[in-house]
């Protein structure tokens, strides 16, 4: 029986890890163990723009060459940056696969951020800050997520500020990737019809020659913030609402129980507890979610909704409802596996999504130095009780914070 996926280390300490699976199309991602949550007070915004700078040329190709040298061959290059890493990716037919992991390691390792291209790209990230504030729920999360880390590393939004950002030169780039994108932080994750033999090949001779790098600081934990109840006037057609506060790190035994009870109260699916009592009893909201965000030593969770203004405070009462059922009453027999199938379904119809499985993979082994076969997620699903669930719903949920853009 073939392998769900195999793993390997380059000379440098740069992991591998690669899933074959049948098909004309491989993908293939530079996962950094570096985000905004590395950034020193005077880098705000620094780990994003830097993203941005390794498009901007390098010392063997100028900027239009890096633009063009998939494309051109029907393939796609990009990249994104969160709180705690940065993710460079990439998608091709299978013959163009070597050509995909020589660009990102030249990218990587060789970009020269030149100042004519970085005065430019100030500007599309300016663009990019003025976008956000025309989305109020965008804007929503992270001056949650601020005002919940408030005061730490995770405490401050990814695109940075204009202000910040006419600091930042290409000696910054240069000193804050030096820093923080060493080595022992990086994984190479690939799926596609390829033997992990020569997959391994490719990344030793474009990502195995560089010498090897080690990270010589530690993240601090994020201290505890007080409990708010925040109203802002945007002046916007509907309220935005989030109703949230603190929870698991991405290492807790908790996570998985959490991550069931999110996905019952406000999950994607049509049935959800939000979506039902919200949207389709009463008619209230057309969005409403749940979500988990869970970082390595903290994490938190925040429901959203967005309603006409005169309906906020309904909307906030009949969640409120919800958490103090989901905290004071157990599932039944039947709704603990209606929930676990559901959940375990959601996962296996997720991993069709070959570009998803590839970059998930990566954090995952980026993390936690492995990753779960999903016959072991399966396991771990079973084995999580209808009353860990009622349990992690009482600890998460007695006491949220809520901000309201209204």
């Amino acid at each position: 029986m073939e392998r769900e996926f195999y793993t390997y280390r380059l000379p440098n300490g740069i992991k591998g890890i690669h899933r074959r699976v049948r098909s004309s199309i491989t993908h293939c991602a530079l996962v950094i163990n570096a985000g905004t949550r590395d950034e020193l007070r005077s880098e705000y915004g620094l780990a994003h723009f830097a993203e941005h700078a390794f498009f901007k040329g390098t010392e063997h190709r100028k900027a239009y060459q890096v633009n063009c040298r998939l494309e051109n061959l029907g393939g796609e290059l990009n990249a994104y940056t969160t709180k705690e890493d940065t993710t460079i990716h990439a998608t091709t037919l299978r013959t163009d696969f070597r050509k995909a992991v020589e660009l990102i390691a030249d990218i990587a390792f060789h970009s020269t951020f030149p100042e004519r291209e970085l005065a430019k790209e100030r500007e599309v990230i300016i663009d990019e800050i003025n976008t956000y504030k025309d989305s109020p729920s965008d804007m929503l999360f992270d001056t949650f997520e601020d005002m919940l880390f408030e005061g730490s590393e995770l405490g401050h939004n990814i695109l940075g500020t204009k202000l910040s950002l006419a600091k930042h030169n290409s000696d910054a780039i240069r000193r804050f990737i030096a820093r923080t994108h060493t080595t022992d932080q990086m994984v190479f994750s690939s799926v596609g019809n390829l033997s992990v033999e020569a997959v391994e090949r490719v990344a030793t001779a474009y990502l195995g020659g560089y010498a090897p790098t080690t990270r010589t600081f530690h993240r601090q934990s994020p201290a505890a913030t007080p409990h708010f109840d925040k109203t802002v006037a945007k002046h916007t057609h509907q309220t935005h609402c989030i109703v949230g506060g603190r929870a698991y790190d991405i290492h807790d035994d908790k996570r998985l129980p959490l991550s069931l009870l999110i996905n019952i109260l406000g999950g994607p699916s049509a049935n959800s507890r939000l979506n039902i009592a919200l949207r389709e009893k009463n008619g209230l909201s057309y969005n409403n979610e749940a979500i988990y965000t869970p970082y390595s030593d903290c994490g938190y969770v925040a429901i959203y909704f967005s309603c006409d203004h005169h309906n906020t405070d309904l909307c906030r009462n009949i969640i409120a409802k919800e958490l103090l059922s989901l905290r004071t009453t157990t599932l039944s027999p039947r709704q603990l596996s209606m929930t676990k199938r559901q959940f375990l379904a959601q996962m296996a119809i997720s991993m069709e999504n070959n570009e998803g499985y590839m970059l998930g993979a990566g954090k995952s082994l980026l993390v936690h130095d492995e990753i779960d076969t999903l016959q072991e997620v399966y396991r771990k699903v079973s084995a999580v009780t209808a009353e860990q669930i009622r349990e992690v719903a009482e600890e998460i949920f007695t006491d949220t914070s809520t901000l309201i853009y209204q």
